[in-house]
């Protein structure tokens, strides 16, 4: 009887401890649902952030002259700022008038000073945002299928194996307007006018000579030391006492969608990082500013 009666003691304690531990299952399990659905919530809002950086995207105006240099500075300044970079190129003539006509950019490049500046005098750009971020080199290109030199300097357009001499329009490109002024400075304007073809903006100058619709072109530096037309031809440096600087701008939108995206961008352009890498594809530092 003593024996039973211990055991029945035994089995109502573990009747006692069991009913507990329900209780306390019972106590855990909402604890332990909520914070089951914290961490999956944590989980799938990392990624979601993650998109959410990663949809801001700015659109930039640019020059046709960085048609090399930009996708760098673009992919550098993703890196660094988690922000990303759509190029729109072109003249920057064209790119003027579409911004006056409400185009949405956030960021305009120009290949002057003189547009950006206008835009902000005219309420289309941010004034506190204007930069001057580089400085553009005018050069005469040939193919090295023709065997011309390029050494002999503007002189060689006159050579009767050279039909047609690709520039840019002047009435929009600044690189046009350089060519223009340079060949009138040398006095070779009248002489070598019949023979120019104009191209729409300073890339599509290029593809003139390039494609052999062309036998010589006034084109930017930038442009002829990327490939392929580095190793395509040979080029000459059009002197800087035959045409003003060509002196870059830069300036924010009003209408920018994204603003404080777009400031950051020009912050990285004029940093040391966007001057290395624009030093690389051929720009300079603009008019007045030390090299070093």
């Amino acid at each position: 009887m003593q024996s039973e009666s211990i055991a029945s003691q035994d089995y109502k304690g573990g009747d006692s401890n069991l009913e507990a531990c329900v209780s306390l299952n019972l106590i855990l399990k909402p604890l332990r649902i909520a914070v089951t659905v914290f961490l999956c919530l944590a989980v799938l809002a990392v990624p979601a952030a993650m998109a959410a950086q990663a949809r801001e995207r700015i659109t930039v105006a640019a020059a046709a002259d960085l048609n090399f240099v930009l996708p760098e500075i673009a992919a550098a300044f993703e890196r660094t700022a988690g922000i990303g970079v759509q190029p729109v190129f072109g003249s920057s003539g064209n790119f003027y008038a579409q911004i006056r006509n409400g185009a949405p950019f956030d960021v305009f490049l120009s290949a002057n000073l003189d547009y950006p500046e206008r835009l902000a005098r005219e309420g289309f750009g941010v004034p506190d945002s204007l930069l001057r971020y580089a400085r553009g080199t005018l050069v005469l290109w040939v193919p090295n299928r023709l065997g011309l030199d390029p050494a002999q300097g503007l002189q060689l357009l006159l050579r009767p194996e050279v039909h047609k001499v690709a520039m840019a329009n002047p009435a929009h490109a600044p690189y046009g307007q350089a060519a223009e002024t340079a060949l009138r400075s040398s006095g070779l304007y009248d002489a070598v006018k019949p023979k120019l073809i104009l191209g729409e903006n300073i890339s599509q100058t290029a593809q003139f000579v390039q494609s052999g619709n062309a036998e010589a072109g006034l084109l930017s530096l930038s442009l002829v030391r990327g490939q392929p037309m580095e190793s395509q031809g040979r080029y000459w440096t059009v002197p800087d006492s035959l045409y003003p600087p060509l002196d870059q701008g830069a300036v924010l939108l009003k209408s920018a969608a994204h603003q404080a995206a777009g400031r950051k961008f020009l912050e990285f352009l004029a940093s040391a990082q966007g001057r290395e890498i624009l030093a690389r594809h051929g720009f300079r530092r603009p008019s007045g500013e030390s090299s070093k």
